[in-house]
């Protein structure tokens, strides 16, 4: 699977915006997040690397969880990155 095949699209919601900003939520605590629609097939390691490589960044954490309208992952990145600079890039502001 392709690199660029792995990240369909960003997600955005009230709740993924909060994610970005550090506004507290009641099961992701802490901010710096930011949350794509991915391929069914991608693991949480080829998320991991499409995002590092795509925006430059360095990714602490990566959750998965399967919807309706599909594949969902909410990641974290490594302190000294921005989840809203990543926002910005990908025009979710």
């Amino acid at each position: 699977m392709k690199q660029n095949d792995i990240l369909v699209r960003p997600y955005v919601t009230e709740k993924s915006l909060n994610l970005m900003s550090g506004t507290p939520t009641q099961k992701y605590r802490d901010g710096n997040k930011i949350e794509f629609i991915v391929h069914r097939d991608a693991d949480k390691q080829d998320i991991r690397t499409a995002v590092e490589e795509r925006f430059e960044v360095k990714v602490d954490q990566v959750w998965t969880r399967i919807q309706k309208d599909g594949k969902h992952a909410i990641v974290k990145l490594a302190d000294g990155y921005s989840a809203e600079d990543v926002g910005m890039r990908v025009g979710v502001f």
